[in-house]
């Protein structure tokens, strides 16, 4: 019998048992990469959750259940002889130890005179350029196909990135040439100007440029952050957990009230709305 333990090969036990084609578990077996892809997008985010809720021990949960996400690409890749997690540690440590070399002792300069003299982002960008070229001569004496090489300067940002996320990395990369805004406030008007149009489609029928519109606004929004240096995913999810709790109030005084959602009136509850507000700015005090 299998019994919990802290080191990392009771895990990887218990993963193969999972998978074993004889006596693992039915719904672990018929799993591939693409089918366990979104549940390892989903442990991402419940990770970001409970750090955003400061909760240490459901962070330790959250990245137990993330580690396992790797465990079970790892494990997947080894039955088809692909790789196995040892190379996806030994991966990710060449990969830390080479683009940490003023850590690591590979460097002529200390980490502080690393971060003064601007080095960090030129070295790590050197260091990446030789890691892909390095891909490339491996993949080939794999005898695998090479990947679809770059035609663009932002095809370095992946598509498949949730489009928050994708958004802002386009427009990072944008920036280090030069096409970019100087001032917040000129992104400002930006949106402004966004806004009158979303506005005008609006007043169409053409639901294409009605969602063509949208984007853009959503596209400048996330510029806008940036500039401030807010992270647009984070402010959304803040503001997610507000409108949830928010709403949560809004529900314990309908009941405390003898009423209920469905028979309360838009007019009850946007004034209970109005009072939430106020209760978390006196709580805020």
């Amino acid at each position: 019998m299998i019994e919990p333990s802290s080191d990392i090969t009771r895990l990887l036990e218990i993963m193969a048992c999972l998978r074993d084609r004889e006596s693992g578990c039915p719904w672990d077996i018929e799993q591939d990469f693409k089918s366990i892809a979104p549940y390892t997008v989903e442990e991402a985010y419940e990770v970001a959750d409970a750090i955003e809720r400061d909760d240490m021990d459901d962070l330790r949960l959250e990245l137990g259940d993330l580690l396992l996400q790797s465990v079970y690409h790892a494990q997947m890749a080894s039955e088809a002889g692909y790789f196995d997690f040892g190379d996806v540690v030994e991966g990710i440590t060449t990969k830390m130890i080479r683009r940490h070399p003023h850590v690591f002792g590979t460097a002529d300069v200390t980490a502080e005179e690393y971060s003064a003299k601007g080095m960090e982002e030129g070295t790590w960008e050197r260091i990446k350029a030789e890691e892909k070229k390095e891909a490339k001569s491996r993949r080939a004496a794999l005898g695998l196909p090479s990947k679809q090489i770059n035609t663009s300067y932002l095809d370095d940002v992946p598509s498949g990135l949730p489009a928050l996320t994708a958004a802002l990395k386009l427009q990072k990369r944008a920036s280090k040439v030069g096409f970019d805004w100087n001032d917040p406030k000129a992104v400002l008007a930006k949106v402004r100007e966004e806004v009158d149009e979303l506005e005008e489609a609006i007043g169409e029928t053409d639901r294409t440029h009605q969602e063509e519109e949208v984007g853009d606004l959503f596209f400048v929004l996330v510029n806008l952050c940036r500039h401030l240096k807010i992270d647009p995913e984070n402010a959304l999810r803040k503001c997610n957990r507000k409108f949830r709790n928010r709403f949560a109030f809004i529900e314990r005084e309908l009941e405390s009230a003898g009423n209920n959602l469905e028979a309360a009136t838009l007019e009850e509850m946007d004034a209970l709305w109005d009072k939430a507000k106020t209760q978390n700015k006196i709580d805020a005090e």
